[in-house]
């Protein structure tokens, strides 16, 4: 019994030892944490916005005091979505839910990091008030004393009161009153059961799941929360399966401001970024890469409908202006990303060049044929033209050869991550599931103008406290996606779209631009209409459209050229910028022209070879074609067909541009020359009777130089008085050796 009662001694020290040590511990930890009641309302929150050149844009506030809601004025079921989300025994804990928070410790222990928080909403409003988002012990400690404080010195109904005027609900968006207007347009009392449930869902990740920017992923995450309020008894079945086949209904509203598309912009990125949107304190200074004058320019241009508008900076990849009524929606991009995801990847594989010629026809994959906006099929055509006019046919078969897993790489290595249902060949023609936003697709086109890099473009290049800490700063790290040679390629092409092909509207324009249109419709109309152009120094991007995927008459190429052209003049009325790159690691060869346009192949032209039947091309360094033609050293050509009618003889020639002929007509041994001179399809001779044997020889003449060709000896024929005049057949046995018979 001794030994028990010291074991059980032992044990109780031992166990009141590491307590002490642990009070102690969170005694000493914790001993600078207070309760601040000003930091539970939000209140005196205000940032100032800098532009490019530091000066004063606008000073924000986040002030939520003027809109505040009061919980007795909400409808149930608003109140309810949140708790059924977030935490569903808040009336029922002290502020702390201890099974949830040993749970998530143990799944943290497994994972070997803080992925499982456990919080409740008293914890998420002390931490969303007074901590840091760094998830670290100490700040879990000081999280759940402040929460205990917090716990004994309000109201259950008044914490939830502060949690919902002080959360954040993106697109700057600090409290409950501030979404509803935003998102519905209306005052949080009069929300609906599916609108609460909207913006509930919001609070996991407000940037992924905003009605406005990913419509799809809001609407299946407002449906998880109408789920969990269902499991909570907070709705009915029919009250459930009335709400889940409503639609979103969300309402952008209006906000006017200075810059106010722009600052809206600042604040989603916020949202993307590693950033604590909590951190924004009274007097933080967020300095961006706005160009004024050109934001002032883009806001005061007229436009027919629904519009995009952004101007980056290829340098820093800062965005220097940006205007949209539809804010971050994605769309289908159309041929925009011809040369993103189809001939860039393919020319980086080596399976092209611009005069690769591939046949544009009526092909079917499978069930599915694409055709040409222009309903026509234009037979052989380079890659080259089959961009500049965009066509599509040509596209798909390039995608098609090149296969689906190799163009992916290239994506990934842009930040497009594909569903598997979008890996397939419409791929080619922009036909994604969710699409992408105007600023994806220019930061997509900056990879040619900076020589292969990909780097994002971002609004915001630092953020910084009132006191004049760090709190952020733009140091995005470009990516490697496609060599300079190709880029070299592609910009030369889309320089040519420019000057003749579907973005002809720019040619006038005194310096390089290199451009694409696009367009997504049927025979209805046009939802999407863009047209992108870069210089060696910015990439500027226009979308137009409606925001309801209706259908108009609207162009890339003749409208949104129409809103690109005077931006770009207006971008440069200071300076041209300098000409783009469209040489670097690439070699400029000379082809034989009529080998290309005839047979489709790549012969190096040999040194006789006339200049207008030489094609230069450019293609990468390395790629160079490798046979060699010899067809003006060395002419050649296909035997010419020898016929007597009525005792005259007709030799048809074999069609050669740039040959000259010598005949010669022999008899009895003896030849003498009949014809010497340029190609004519006949030559006629008109000899007297007997037998007579010819010979063709081909030449080329170059300068002072002549290069024969091989003799050719053509059958003999038989001229006879009766006129019959036949052809000498020679018999078989002419042709057997009868010395080894």
């Amino acid at each position: 019994m001794t030994k028990f009662l010291k074991i059980s001694a032992s044990i109780l020290i031992s166990f009141l030892t590491v307590f002490l040590i642990a009070f102690s511990t969170y005694a000493i930890i914790t001993k600078n944490a207070v309760l601040d009641p000003k930091k539970l309302t939000g209140a005196g929150q205000n940032v100032t916005i800098y532009d490019d050149d530091g000066n004063e844009i606008i000073s924000a506030s986040l002030d939520a005091k003027n809109k505040s809601v009061s919980l007795k004025n909400l409808q149930p079921h608003t109140v309810n979505a949140f708790i059924a989300s977030e935490d569903r025994t808040f009336y029922k804990h002290s502020g702390l839910n201890y099974k949830r928070m040993i749970k998530a410790l143990f799944k943290n222990i497994a994972a070997r990091s803080f992925k499982e928080g456990a919080s409740t909403i008293s914890q998420q409003l002390i931490k969303n008030t007074h901590l840091s988002n760094d998830k670290t012990i100490k700040r879990k400690l000081n999280e759940i004393k402040l929460t205990k404080k917090l716990e004994k010195k309000y109201t259950k109904d008044e914490i939830l009161e502060m949690y919902l005027n002080t959360i954040y609900f993106g697109h700057n968006c600090y409290g409950l009153q501030s979404a509803a207007e935003f998102y519905f347009n209306k005052k949080a009392e009069n929300l609906s059961l599916t609108e609460s449930a909207t913006i509930v869902g919001l609070l996991t990740s407000p940037n992924n799941y905003s009605p406005f920017k990913n419509p799809e992923k809001s609407l299946l995450r407002r449906n998880i929360v109408l789920k969990s309020m269902l499991s909570c008894g907070y709705i009915d079945n029919g009250e459930y399966s009335a709400a889940i086949n409503e639609p979103l209904n969300a309402v952008k509203s209006t906000r006017e401001s200075v810059c106010g598309d722009y600052v809206s912009a600042i604040f989603d990125e916020i949202d993307e970024i590693d950033f604590d949107y909590y951190a924004l304190t009274d007097g933080c200074k967020i300095k961006t890469y706005l160009k004024a004058d050109l934001q002032k320019f883009i806001e005061s241009t007229e436009y027919k409908c629904d519009n995009s508008v952004i101007v980056t900076d290829n340098l820093t990849g800062g965005v220097n202006a940006y205007k949209s009524t539809i804010g971050g929606a994605k769309r289908q991009p159309g041929s925009t990303v011809k040369p993103l995801f189809v001939y860039a990847p393919a020319i980086e594989e080596k399976l092209i060049n611009p005069y690769t010629k591939i046949l544009d026809e009526k092909v079917d994959f499978n069930g599915y044929s694409p055709e040409n906006y222009d309903k026509k099929y234009h037979g052989f055509i380079s890659v080259a033209e089959s961009l500049k006019n965009s066509y599509n046919v040509p596209a798909i078969k390039t995608l098609n050869a090149l296969t689906l897993p190799k163009c992916e790489k290239y994506l990934t290595a842009m930040d497009i991550k594909l569903d598997d249902e979008e890996k397939n060949l419409s791929l080619a023609l922009g036909g994604m599931k969710y699409g992408l936003t105007i600023q994806e697709i220019a930061d997509k086109y900056s990879i040619f103008p900076n020589g292969g890099n990909y780097r994002p473009s971002h609004f915001i290049k630092e953020i910084v406290s009132k006191d004049g800490k760090t709190l952020y700063k733009n140091q995005t790290v470009a990516n490697h996606v496609y060599s300079k040679g190709t880029c070299s390629l592609i910009n030369d092409m889309l320089l040519q779209t420019t000057k003749s092909g579907t973005a002809k509207k720019l040619k006038d324009l005194n310096f390089d631009v290199a451009a694409k249109t696009g367009t997504c419709g049927n025979a209805d109309g046009n939802t999407d209409a863009y047209a992108i152009g870069y210089t060696s120094q910015n990439c500027v991007a226009v979308w137009l459209g409606n925001a309801d995927n209706s259908r108009s008459a609207i162009t890339g190429g003749k409208d949104c050229c129409n809103v690109l052209k005077p931006l770009l003049r207006e971008m440069y009325s200071d300076g041209k910028p300098y000409a783009l790159d469209t040489t670097t690691d690439t070699v400029t060869v000379g082809i034989d022209q009529e080998e290309y346009n005839e047979n489709n192949k790549f012969v190096i032209a040999d040194n006789a070879c006339p200049k207008l039947n030489i094609l230069n091309i450019k293609v990468l360094k390395g790629c160079e074609p490798q046979e060699q033609s010899d067809r003006f050293t060395n002419p050649s050509i296909l035997v010419p067909t020898i016929s007597v009618k009525n005792n005259v003889v007709y030799i048809e020639l074999c069609h050669a541009k740039y040959y000259s002929f010598i005949v010669k007509r022999g008899k009895n041994g003896i030849f003498e020359t009949i014809y010497d001179g340029n190609w004519q399809e006949t030559i006629i001779d008109n000899p007297s009777e007997g037998y007579y044997s010819y010979i063709v020889t081909p030449y080329y003449k170059n300068g002072h130089e002549v290069h024969f060709g091989k003799e050719i000896i053509l059958p003999s024929v038989n001229l006879s008085g009766d006129g019959r005049s036949p052809q000498i057949k020679i018999p078989d046995i002419a042709y057997k050796d009868w010395y080894n018979q």
